[in-house]
């Protein structure tokens, strides 16, 4: 396992993993990874990322547990390597949309800018093809340009 998903993964079982739903968490923030080069380029974006155990309780309380331990053990991935970026939709919380082809999945994480870099809103696996239909993409790893 790489050291950033053993990362979340100690986080996850510390301060997340069998917890009532809803349930009050210590709330610490950890930093995650940077983003490539090539994506950091994209409109001058800050490259660390950060995650909090608000995040990962959230997704824990409303994804199924194999979603979760997914997520938990490719969220670096979906975001470090992502495959496309998009602007987020207002009102949805988070500025940029970042997603990952993983195997026969699409995952999507949502990520809002702050002070030095962004912070991970949300992630979850995408069960409709046409759910990005109304984003406005933003960058895509093929292009390897701005779409705007």
């Amino acid at each position: 396992m790489e050291k950033g998903n053993k990362i979340i993964q100690n986080l996850s079982d510390r301060y997340i993993k069998g917890t009532a739903e809803k349930a009050i968490i210590e709330d610490v923030s950890i930093f995650l990874c940077h983003l490539t080069f090539a994506v950091s380029k994209v409109n001058n974006f800050q490259s660390k990322i950060y995650l909090n155990t608000r995040v990962l309780k959230h997704i824990y309380d409303k994804r199924s547990a194999e979603e979760y331990d997914f997520i938990v053990c490719n969220l670096r991935r979906i975001i470090r390597y992502t495959d496309c970026i998009y602007k987020n939709k207002d009102p949805k919380r988070g500025d940029y949309v970042f997603t990952k082809r993983i195997g026969d999945n699409n995952y999507f994480c949502s990520l809002e800018i702050c002070e030095d870099g962004f912070n991970v809103v949300t992630a979850f696996r995408l069960r409709k093809n046409n759910y990005l239909k109304s984003y406005e993409a933003f960058w895509s790893w093929r292009d390897g340009a701005s779409s705007s």
